[in-house]
C-alpha cells in the first residue's frame, strides 16, 4: 500500500509492504503513480518525500515473480508505469526528496534517481542489479544513473549488477548526503524547501532538468528569459523588499 501524510506543506509518501521488503507489485506501482499525480497537482503541497516503511527496505525492487510471467506486451506496459511514476517525480512542480531507508535495488534505486534530491541512511544499499537476471533496468536506470554519477560509474555499476553502500553512493555522488534517521533529514530539507518561493523552485527544477540535455545557448536564453519574467510575481516583489526591509519572506506562490 501507499501511505501519504500531510505535514504542514510537505507531503511523505511512503510505500509499505514491508512482508516483501517493500517491493513493488502492479498495485503497489499504479497506486504509487496515483498519488504522485494528485500530489504534484496540489498546489497546497510545496515539496514531497518518497520513503520506504521500516528500516530493512526503501523499496528492494520490482515484484521478479510477476515480471518472470510477462510477455514482450506486458512487460512494456509494467516499464511503461513505473516510467511514468519516474517522470511524476522527475517533473512535478515542485522538489521531491528521496529518504534512502535499507534496499533501494533495481526500480527502487530509479525512484531515487528519478527524485531531485537523495539521502541516505547508514545502512543502505543501492543499485542495479538487472543484469543478474539477463535484463536491463526498465524504469531510467540506464539514463538517470548516468546524469547523477557519470557515464563511467554508471556502466560499471549496471553492467556488473554491484550494489554499493551508503559512503560509496554519497562518494560517487548517487546520494547527496548520509544521515541517520535519514527521514529526520529529508523532512529538514522539505521544510526549508516549503518555506521559498514554489513558483522560483519551479522554474529553476524546469531550467535544471534541461541542462544534460537540448541546445547549452538555448537553455541559457530560456534562463535569461525566465529570470526577467519572475520580475513581475509577487513573490519576487516579496522577497527582494523583505531582504532591504531585514525580514523573513513569506512567499504565496503568487
Amino acid at each position: 500500500m501507499i501511505r501519504v501524510d500531510r505535514e504542514d506543506a510537505v507531503g511523505v509518501v511512503t510505500v509499505d509492504r514491508q512482508d516483501a521488503l517493500n517491493a513493488l507489485d502492479v498495485a503497489t506501482l499504479t497506486e504509487l503513480r496515483d498519488r504522485l499525480r494528485e500530489l504534484a497537482q496540489d498546489d497546497g503541497v510545496r515539496a514531497v518525500i518518497l520513503t520506504g516503511a521500516g528500516e530493512k527496505a526503501f523499496v528492494a525492487g520490482a515484484d521478479i515473480k510477476y515480471m518472470s510471467s510477462l510477455d514482450v506486451a506486458q512487460a512494456k506496459e509494467w516499464g511503461a508505469l513505473g516510467h511514468e511514476a519516474g517522470r511524476l517525480l522527475e517533473t512535478m512542480p515542485k522538489p521531491t526528496i528521496a529518504a534512502v531507508n535499507g534496499f533501494a535495488l533495481g526500480g527502487g534505486c530509479e525512484l531515487a534517481l528519478a527524485c531531485d534530491i537523495r539521502y541516505a541512511a547508514a545502512s543502505a544499499k543501492l543499485g542495479q542489479p538487472e543484469v543478474n537476471l539477463g535484463i536491463i533496468p526498465g524504469w531510467g536506470g540506464t539514463q538517470r544513473l548516468a546524469r547523477v554519477c557519470g557515464l563511467g560509474v554508471a556502466k560499471e555499476l549496471i553492467f556488473t549488477g554491484r550494489v554499493v553502500d551508503a559512503d560509496e553512493a554519497l562518494r560517487i555522488g548517487l546520494v547527496n548526503a548520509v544521515h541517520d534517521p535519514v527521514l529526520d533529514k529529508a523532512r529538514e530539507t522539505a521544510a526549508l524547501l516549503a518555506s521559498k518561493s514554489p513558483i522560483a523552485l519551479r522554474l529553476m527544477k524546469d531550467l535544471a532538468n534541461r541542462a544534460l540535455g537540448g541546445d547549452h545557448a538555448a537553455n541559457l536564453e530560456a534562463e535569461g528569459e525566465t529570470f526577467g519574467e519572475l520580475f513581475s510575481s509577487d513573490d519576487a516583489k516579496e522577497g527582494l523588499s523583505a531582504f532591504v526591509e531585514k525580514r523573513e519572506p513569506v512567499f504565496k506562490g503568487t
